[in-house]
């Protein structure tokens, strides 16, 4: 391992696998399981996406913790994963590392072929044959495509995708209940609704408002700033993941529900239950920032949604679990620190 102490594995270690750990959600999730007293072993690819000198910065905090170790690898080279699954044997993996982006799919499509699909068959392959007892993998709100019925439900069909990306993470889905249904292999698909936070990416909108907005440069307000949007603070999406890693899903006899399955095979909405108002979001963040935004207001984009919003009950029903940041406290905390980060 590239760094931290972790002990040589054998049958009984512990370790838990974070795929994407210099990632944004990565980040939040190891260090909170780093602060229970777990052992991680984070992986990451540390690609050109965005700046990877944000992903070093937030590994940096990792490895402050004598109970994780880092390597960098690509989770679509068989072979080196492969290797790593064989030393460790990981009970759970939390499956975070993909290529995000609903409009960066639409101009590199083969990009999330290779992450987002055989990089996610490589996982899939590893657990099978290396004893894990429980896979949780980020899939995405962007699974409900065109559906009009709000709030959003797992109990809802999502079988028309409006971007390659949304596409990609049905796919993982699928391809878990595959896995469930031949291998027994417990899986847990986590259908994130627009996380954001501290250390969050440079191509995220509340990310880019922040930059913006400090900068004095306009802010692009697409569907002409009419869109809600299920924020939903990455604090709280830690913890839920964290919970259910503990709750793999059991075989529960014959079952067709969109969101269940005679297998082990469940998913949920990772989210906060009350969409916001964009305007709303822009607002507070002028109000953080004591400036006010340059708009630009434009056209829907092309695999955009206007509205997204999450219905947690059975989220909520597994865990006992709801997210308690509201978006004036979590737009606050993210503000302080992008100041601190870029020193402004």
């Amino acid at each position: 391992m590239a760094s931290g102490k972790v002990a040589p594995n054998n049958a009984t270690d512990d370790a838990i696998l974070v795929t994407g750990a210099a990632g944004f959600i990565g980040l939040h999730v190891a260090q909170r399981l780093l602060q229970q007293g777990r052992t991680v072993v984070g992986i990451d690819n540390m690609n050109a996406y965005y700046d990877p000198s944000l992903k070093e910065a937030r590994l940096s905090i990792l490895r402050n913790h004598d109970r994780f170790a880092f390597e960098k690898l690509d989770i679509a080279k068989q072979d080196d994963l492969f290797t790593l699954f064989k030393q460790h044997r990981f009970g759970r993996v939390i499956h975070l590392a993909a290529q995000p982006g609903v409009r960066y799919s639409i101009e590199h499509p083969h990009v999330y072929a290779s992450a987002n699909l055989d990089g996610f068959l490589n996982i899939l392959e590893g657990c099978r044959h290396n004893g894990c007892r429980h896979l949780l993998y980020a899939s995405s709100s962007s699974v409900y495509g065109a559906n009009k019925k709000v709030p959003f439900s797992i109990h809802d069909s999502v079988d028309h995708p409006v971007s390659l990306y949304a596409a990609t993470k049905k796919a993982n889905e699928l391809m878990a209940h595959s896995y469930s249904h031949l291998y027994g292999l417990p899986c847990t698909g986590l259908r994130f609704f627009t996380v954001y936070g501290p250390w969050g990416r440079p191509d995220m909108a509340t990310y880019l408002f922040a930059d913006a907005i400090a900068q004095g440069k306009p802010i692009k307000l697409f569907n002409n700033g009419n869109m809600r949007r299920d924020f939903t603070y990455v604090d709280d999406v830690a913890e839920a993941i964290v919970r259910l890693m503990d709750k793999p899903p059991q075989a529960n006899g014959a079952s067709f529900d969109p969101g269940s399955s005679a297998a082990p095979w469940r998913v949920y909405n990772i989210g906060n239950n009350k969409p916001e108002e964009l305007m709303k979001v822009v607002s507070l963040f002028e109000k953080e920032l004591g400036r006010a935004a340059d708009k630009q207001f434009l056209p829907m984009q092309p695999g955009d949604v206007p509205e997204t919003y999450a219905d947690i009950e059975d989220l909520a029903r597994a865990i006992g679990f709801t997210p308690k940041t509201s978006i004036e406290e979590g737009i606050r905390k993210t503000v302080a620190w992008y100041r601190d980060y870029h020193g402004v």
